[in-house]
C-alpha cells in the first residue's frame, strides 16, 4: 500500500506495507532493559474467588495485569509532564503522529568517565531545519540493546549545548536509543531536558522525547517519514511505537 507524501514542496511516497519499527518490545522477563533501578516487568494472571485469568491454567480467558515502568522499562514517549510541578499528560500535549524525520548516527564523545554526544558533533551533520524530528543512534550499535541493564553504566547522554543547537534547528521530537537525554547521575539537574524544552523561556509544550529506541544497522542514515505512537495513558509518559517508513521519490 503506498501513500502519497508532499512536504516542503517535494512529492514522494512512503509504502505503509514495509514498516521499520524502531521500538523495543515490554517482556516480563529478565531480558527485559532496563534502566532507572527498576527490576522486570511483571505480567501474570489475575486470580481469585475461584477465576484465573490464564486459559493453560483452565480458565476461560487469558485475563493478566500488567506492572512496569514506562520510563524504565524501554520504548517511552515523555512530554515535559516529565520534569515539571505542574502536571502534564503526553496524551494531551502530543496532538500529532506523522513526521518527517532524520536518522542519524553518532559516536558519542569520551570525556573523562562520561560519553556525550556534543554541539559539534550535531553541527558537523547536515541541516536539520527541513525536519520535524531527530532519530539518534549511537555507536556502538548492536543487538545488546534490547535486553541491556542500564543501571548504574553511566550511559551517553546529550550535551546541553548540543540540545540548544537541536532546539535551534527546529526539531520538535527527539528520539535516542540511550535512556535519557542527560546524564545518569546529575543530581536531578535535567539541563538538556530542560534545554529541549525551553522551560525557562517559552515552553515547547507540544514537543517531545522519546527514550530507549532501537534503530538496526539495516536502517541506513537519512530521512524517512515517522509514525509516532503511544499508548494513551494520561501521564507524562507512555510506551510508543515509533515507526519509520522510507522515502521513494
Amino acid at each position: 500500500m503506498l501513500a502519497a507524501i508532499n512536504f516542503d514542496s517535494i512529492d514522494f511516497k512512503i509504502n505503509l506495507n514495509q514498516p521499520l519499527d524502531i521500538s523495543i518490545p515490554l517482556r516480563a522477563n529478565a531480558e527485559n532493559v532496563t534502566a532507572w533501578y527498576v527490576n522486570a516487568p511483571i505480567i501474570e494472571p489475575v486470580r481469585g474467588e475461584g477465576f484465573v485469568g490464564a486459559v493453560a491454567e483452565g480458565g476461560s480467558v487469558n485475563f493478566r495485569n500488567i506492572s512496569f515502568n514506562p520510563h524504565g522499562h524501554g520504548t517511552h514517549t515523555e512530554c515535559v509532564g516529565h520534569i515539571t510541578k505542574e502536571v502534564f499528560s503526553v496524551n494531551q500535549l502530543v496532538k500529532q503522529y506523522f513526521f518527517m524525520a532524520k536518522v542519524v548516527t553518532i559516536k558519542p564523545e569520551q570525556n573523562n568517565a562520561d560519553q556525550m554526544i556534543t554541539k559539534s558533533q550535531i553541527k558537523s551533520i547536515f541541516e536539520l531545519n527541513k525536519v520535524d524530528a531527530l532519530v539518534v543512534r549511537t555507536l556502538p550499535n548492536d543487538a545488546s540493546k534490547l535486553s541491556r541493564q542500564y543501571s548504574s553504566t553511566n550511559p551517553a547522554f546529550i550535551h546541553h549545548e548540543a540540545m540548544q543547537l537541536i532546539v535551534d534547528s527546529g526539531i520538535e521530537h527527539l528520539l535516542i536509543d540511550t535512556p535519557s537525554v542527560d546524564k545518569e547521575v546529575d543530581n536531578g539537574a535535567l539541563v538538556s531536558h530542560n534545554v529541549f524544552w525551553q522551560t525557562d523561556k517559552v515552553v515547547r509544550k507540544s514537543a517531545s522525547i522519546t527514550e530507549m529506541v532501537y534503530v538496526n544497522n539495516n536502517i541506513a542514515d537519512g530521512n524517512y517519514v515517522l509514525n509516532l505512537q503511544f499508548a494513551p495513558f494520561e501521564n507524562d509518559a507512555s510506551p510508543s511505537r515509533p515507526v519509520l517508513f522510507k522515502l521513494i521519490t
